[in-house]
């Protein structure tokens, strides 16, 4: 099964997620600091190694229109710095994390956090929406088989 890391890159702090063993769901990792850039792309590479991960997905801010900014830009100059490090075979993914932001707030208001005191984990908790959305699509949406198929109900 395909262990993934999800990213969601900030200018002050880049939340880390990573999937459970069997790859079926998305779960906090860390915080790192975004101060320096080179020293983010080492714990990265760092995470990748120790995790084994094989697969990388890093969210894309799109504007709201589905377009690229200059934020885009921003995020792939540092998936660049730290893609020449990886070991052979990582595959970097791409994707839409519009809203993940605001999603992965509401569930932290849901579980009675505001945003003084979610500041802490909020990249993380995006992270883990980035990367649960990718994992939700990888099979079609649907990840586990029915439990109670027709013929046996």
């Amino acid at each position: 099964m395909t262990r993934a890391l999800g990213i969601d890159f900030g200018k002050a702090r880049i939340g880390l997620a990573i999937t459970d063993e069997i790859g079926l769901m998305a779960h906090p990792l860390e915080t790192v600091p975004a101060q320096d850039l080179g020293e983010a792309a080492n714990r990265i590479v760092a995470v990748v190694v120790e995790k084994k991960v094989d697969t990388i997905v890093v969210g894309l801010p799109l504007h709201m229109n589905g377009e690229e900014g200059k934020a885009v830009e921003s995020v792939r100059n540092f998936t660049n710095r730290f893609r020449k490090k990886l070991p052979d075979g990582i595959e970097i993914v791409e994707v839409d994390e519009r809203l993940s932001t605001v999603s992965a707030m509401a569930k932290l208001h849901a579980a009675g956090r505001n945003a003084k005191n979610a500041k802490s984990i909020i990249d993380m908790a995006s992270a883990v929406e980035i990367l649960q959305d990718w994992l939700d699509l990888q099979d079609g949406g649907n990840l586990l088989p029915n439990p109670f198929p027709e013929d046996e109900m």
